[in-house]
């Protein structure tokens, strides 16, 4: 999503700033263990601030920033809908709550981290958490399985594969996959 679409969305589309700040405050609380399938959630079906395919773009430029994946979302997404304020606002919502919540629960867990109930619980939160982010890339992966030349599904599987089965360096798949996904895509736009 560039500038221009953001500023082309209707007025009562554009949250304010206090909206990002609790959108994003509601991503990282809810968010524990992984917070990505609740930010897509939020801004992409709840809110409807973001297509699924600019949420997809916006995502992709997040993960080639250096740092957190989500942290870059928040300031990207911010930054594109209320400037420098709605970056920082987005970004503070993010990580304040959390940081005060961890520090409550490192004091808990430091005085009763050796009950058995409480590391069970820990278990169910963390098997939650790997359901979330499956069902999450299902959900990115359908604009990417519309695609009628199958180009990104294929590209999607041969990482996949020479990643996850084959468990070649990530580096080497990048060099390789990555140029290629870049011609393919000139290729077909021409």
């Amino acid at each position: 999503m560039t500038d221009s679409v953001a500023a082309s969305r209707p007025a009562e589309n554009v949250p304010t700033l206090g909206e990002l700040f609790l959108t994003f405050a509601t991503i990282a609380l809810q968010g524990f263990g992984g917070v990505l399938a609740w930010a897509r959630r939020m801004v992409v079906e709840e809110r409807r601030w973001m297509t699924p395919a600019e949420f997809n773009e916006t995502y992709a430029l997040s993960q080639f920033l250096p740092g957190p994946n989500i942290v870059n979302f928040s300031v990207v997404f911010g930054r594109r809908l209320r400037g420098a304020r709605g970056a920082a606002v987005a970004l503070a919502g993010l990580l304040g709550p959390p940081v005060v919540l961890v520090t409550i629960i490192g004091m808990i867990y430091a005085r009763f981290g050796e009950v058995a109930a409480l590391r069970h619980f820990l278990g169910g939160v963390s098997a939650a958490a790997a359901g979330l982010v499956i069902a999450t890339t299902a959900k990115m992966a359908k604009p990417l399985l519309r695609d009628r030349r199958l180009v990104a599904p294929l590209l999607t599987l041969a990482a996949f594969v020479t990643i996850g089965v084959l468990r070649w360096p990530l580096p080497l798949v990048l060099l390789v996959l990555a140029p290629l996904s870049v011609g393919l895509a000139f290729w077909s736009q021409r």
